[in-house]
């Protein structure tokens, strides 16, 4: 019988919004235009992919989601300080995201910026707290905590964002356009896996395998958006469509032509297949993740 992707995305994604629901701070709670801000963006809509990947990499290993809901729910805020940010106007300037008005567009810049700064710093309250980390390994959790710290700063997710905004309208070679996207899309990926992995106690073997699906899974995924900016329907992407080109960002089918992009893609969806492979059942939501990342609409 084949897996239930769906149903499974779904009941992952409602135990995420419960869990981020209870540790977002209420929009009661002041400041409260700041934490309105925060929720606004947060319970936009989204995939939850990030974290779902987190909780299927734990159950990959043996481990159960309530064990690493904490950290997938800060790699979704991470994810959203960094969409807020995203689409400020001093980055990409879009009034959209998740067929919404983006965030500075309700809330004003400033707000925004503090919102997305709030977020990020939240995440980070919530990976070292102590009572979500109960029963973790205290050592897994400072290995969390350092991992994630490095793929979203300056070696990471924001390095490949300077990078990509550097790289606008000029013409680069591959080995840059690979570091834009490993680092701007694929670092935060790799935590998310790895992150589950490491609360959920897997060992070495688990976690070369894990790391390799998430370094050829992270890369797939952001070549499929890069893809969907140009074939794909605004109204299911919840956001501009054409905004790459338009701004002359660096992407894989601007270099390499829309079927040799789509070609690499569902390359980098078997080696994550076939990283994952050792780890029989237990990395079949994992499996069925990969052939979704190139397959999706929105």
């Amino acid at each position: 019988m084949d897996f239930d992707l769906p149903s499974y995305l779904r009941e992952r994604a409602a135990l995420v919004d419960a869990a981020l629901d209870c540790w977002l701070p209420g929009e009661n709670l002041l400041p409260a235009a700041l934490h309105r801000a925060m929720r606004y963006s947060v319970f936009a809509g989204g995939k939850r992919l990030r974290p779902i990947l987190t909780v299927a990499a734990c159950e990959a290993v043996g481990g159960t989601p309530e064990r690493v809901l904490h950290a997938a729910c800060a790699m979704e805020m991470i994810h959203t300080y960094s969409l807020i940010h995203d689409d400020l106007p001093a980055m990409d300037d879009d009034d959209l995201r998740r067929g919404r008005p983006t965030n500075h567009k309700v809330f004003g810049e400033a707000n925004a910026i503090l919102a997305g700064d709030a977020l990020l710093t939240e995440a980070f309250r919530l990976l070292a707290d102590p009572e979500a980390n109960r029963g973790c390994d205290p050592a897994a959790v400072l290995r969390v905590i350092e991992t994630v710290a490095r793929c979203a700063g300056s070696q990471g997710m924001v390095g490949g964002q300077v990078v990509d905004m550097e790289a606008e309208g000029k013409s680069i070679d591959f080995a840059t356009l690979q570091y834009i996207h490993t680092r701007k899309t694929g670092a935060l990926f790799l935590a998310a896996i790895q992150s589950g992995a490491w609360l959920g106690g897997g060992d070495d073997v688990q976690l070369a395998a894990l790391t390799r699906y998430g370094e050829t899974a992270g890369l797939a995924f952001q070549i499929a958006d890069d893809i969907l900016d140009i074939v794909g329907d605004q109204a299911a992407l919840g956001k501009d469509v054409g905004s790459d080109q338009a701004r002359g960002k660096a992407t894989y089918p601007a270099l390499l032509g829309l079927s040799e992009a789509w070609r690499h893609a569902e390359e980098l969806s078997e080696l994550a297949l076939a990283a994952i492979e050792p780890l029989g059942a237990s990395a079949e939501p994992l499996r069925a993740i990969a052939r979704y990342i190139v397959d999706r609409t929105s």
